[in-house]
């Protein structure tokens, strides 16, 4: 059978279908992307999908932030362990029903009782990492290493500045960050989680300083030796996540 329609991409999240599984805060998120060839993201893909490209290029993601109000389901939030630094590393793909989403290389994060919960649940390759965030006015410093799992224990530190100028009307940035749903590998199953939050706030950002080992861990080496394509801030969003369901089955009845 011959895969579905692309999608449409829109800056507005639809509904979810049913309950929320999961929600939580992301607060001071920065986007920091490389165009990368479709070819080399490939083979890191969870199986059922490919590549998704804009202008002939894939894109990888490299996105600190901090992340709050985390709970499950209608509960309160989670204290202590549902507020924490973050740091992923992401990838774009498509699957055969259509669906455009996020696949996470990578997720650092500073508390292990959210990671051990996320591995085993979702199948998310979360890891526990030592993490600090600083702020002094427009500019912003993150840092991470690696605890757990290895091997090694990869690092990155970066520095930001944002800025006054918002983004308006740019599809690349829509293409980058309205993602409504993501695509996980998880005891040998494709799942597909969809998730929903109020349109993004985004302003255009400047990396100052970036020395980063996440990326080559995830399978991308030498990437971030060069400048990259767009830097990106939020102040941030309220997001849900419904129930996971199988990566190949027929689209819901709206998306984007």
């Amino acid at each position: 059978m011959p895969p579905s329609p692309l999608h449409p991409i829109s800056a507005q999240a639809p509904p979810l279908a049913g309950r929320a599984l999961l929600a939580q805060r992301w607060e001071h998120l920065f986007f920091v992307h490389w165009r990368v060839d479709p070819d080399l993201v490939a083979p890191l893909l969870p199986p059922g999908t490919r590549p998704d490209v804009v202008d002939g290029a894939s894109w990888v993601g490299l996105i600190p932030f901090r992340l709050t109000r985390a709970r499950v389901g209608p509960s309160p939030a989670l204290p202590w362990v549902g507020s924490f630094a973050e740091t992923n590393v992401r990838l774009y793909a498509v699957d055969d029903s259509g669906r455009r989403g996020v696949v996470f290389a990578s997720l650092e994060a500073e508390r292990l009782a959210f990671v051990l919960g996320a591995r085993l649940v979702l199948g998310l390759p979360y890891t526990w990492a030592r993490m600090t965030i600083r702020t002094d006015g427009d500019r912003w410093e993150f840092e991470s290493r690696r605890r757990w799992p290895g091997p090694g224990h990869p690092r990155t530190r970066l520095v930001l500045r944002t800025t006054p100028e918002p983004v308006v009307d740019d599809p690349t940035t829509t293409f980058l960050t309205a993602r409504w749903g993501l695509h996980t590998s998880h005891l040998g199953r494709t799942l597909w989680l969809p998730n929903e939050h109020e349109p993004w706030a985004l302003r255009r950002a400047e990396l100052l300083e970036l020395d980063d080992e996440l990326v080559a861990a995830a399978g991308l080496p030498g990437l971030t030796e060069r400048a990259p394509d767009s830097v990106l801030y939020s102040p941030g969003v309220s997001t849900r996540f419904g129930l996971a369901g199988p990566g190949t089955s027929g689209p819901p009845a709206s998306t984007a």
